[in-house]
């Protein structure tokens, strides 16, 4: 029994826990000062590049609402051409006028709302011609409209906002007509 006993009152000791890892000395001031200072800097970079794209995304979304717009307007455009065609041909064949005043006053309504959005039109008949904002279709002498004057417009021109959407197609003055000389006495046709 005395061994029992021994044997008992020998047990081996429980294995020793670690030691706790000692904390990891702080960083010297002079490592710190760098990585606040390259935080910042990290900080900044990142705000900039985020304005950056805030920016970027701003000025594609407007660059797509205006493209929808003037793809919009555009279409609209040919509609309007031929209502105010249709207007100018009933004037001439003297229809009804309560019928021609309420169709000028839906191209009136058409035309307002049109100009809510941007759309401005631009007429040229009478003054200088601007291959900026006119096509020429044709130049034709006159005797009235000096030289480089738009004597009519066949299809007008439309800004948005002051961007030029279509130019005013017109006619423009060549100026005097130039008459052919009225052969001198004497002269005989080249002999």
């Amino acid at each position: 029994m005395s061994r029992k006993k021994e044997h008992t009152a020998k047990k081996e000791p429980a294995p020793a826990a670690a030691p706790p890892e000692a904390p990891a000395a702080p960083p010297a001031p002079d490592d710190a000062a760098l990585e606040l200072t390259r935080l910042k800097e990290q900080l900044l970079r990142l705000q900039a590049d985020f304005e950056n794209y805030r920016r970027r995304v701003e000025r594609e979304r407007t660059e797509v609402y205006q493209r929808a717009n003037e793809d919009l307007m555009m279409e609209l455009l040919v509609i309007l051409d031929h209502f105010e065609l249709g207007l100018k041909t009933a004037e001439k064949h003297h229809a009804d006028k309560s019928v021609l005043d309420g169709f000028q006053m839906v191209n009136d309504q058409l035309l307002a709302a049109l100009s809510r959005f941007g759309l401005k039109p631009v007429d040229a008949e009478g003054l200088e011609f601007d291959p900026h904002r006119h096509e020429a279709v044709t130049h034709v002498p006159s005797e009235e409209h000096p030289e480089n004057v738009v004597i009519a417009q066949t299809r007008r021109g439309y800004l948005l906002g002051d961007r030029l959407l279509r130019a005013a197609q017109v006619v423009v003055s060549s100026g005097l007509p130039v008459s052919a000389p009225a052969p001198e006495e004497g002269d005989h046709g080249g002999e």
